[in-house]
């Protein structure tokens, strides 16, 4: 398996998409009753086939990922060849940058001495998705890049 498997809440939420997985495979429900009772190895491989298949969709629409603590905000912009870095670290002892005040302090703030702006950019290694799913595994989630384009053009990048 390429990437972790759905939770079950997850595989409740794509029962459709999964039956028409089973479809592709010329599986029809009661054969998926039955391979589930007799063959619950080669049920839980197509769980997991399923599962990277979903994971591969979904990495492959993400452009931006998000991931924050009460000081540092990461904001991921992934391209074709490469992803972009804005990193945002506050010193400032009484702001959390994950609630909606710290966020308001922030822009209030941004050029003051409180706050650090980094930028970088990297080339994805072998696997584009294999490296976006590591950022989703330490905690990053997908988003629609609101935040980083905004922090882009304050840095004119």
């Amino acid at each position: 398996m390429k990437y972790t498997r759905l939770t079950k809440e997850q595989l409740e939420e794509l029962h459709q998409e999964f039956i028409n997985f089973l479809a592709t495979q010329s599986i029809t429900g009661e054969e998926w009753k039955k391979i589930k009772k007799e063959q619950p190895q080669v049920a839980e491989e197509e769980i997991d086939v399923f599962s990277d298949l979903i994971w591969e969709g979904v990495l492959n629409k993400a452009e931006y990922l998000q991931n924050a603590s009460a000081k540092q905000l990461f904001l991921f912009k992934l391209t074709t060849a490469q992803m972009h870095l804005i990193m945002v670290k506050v010193h400032v002892q009484d702001v959390d940058i994950t609630t909606q005040e710290g966020m308001d302090w922030l822009q209030n703030n941004i050029q003051k001495d409180g706050v650090e702006l980094f930028t970088a950019s990297k080339p994805y290694g072998e696997d584009r998705n294999k490296d976006v799913f590591g950022l989703i595994q330490q905690g990053a989630s997908i988003v629609d890049g609101t935040l980083y384009e905004a922090f882009s053009k304050f840095i004119g990048n």
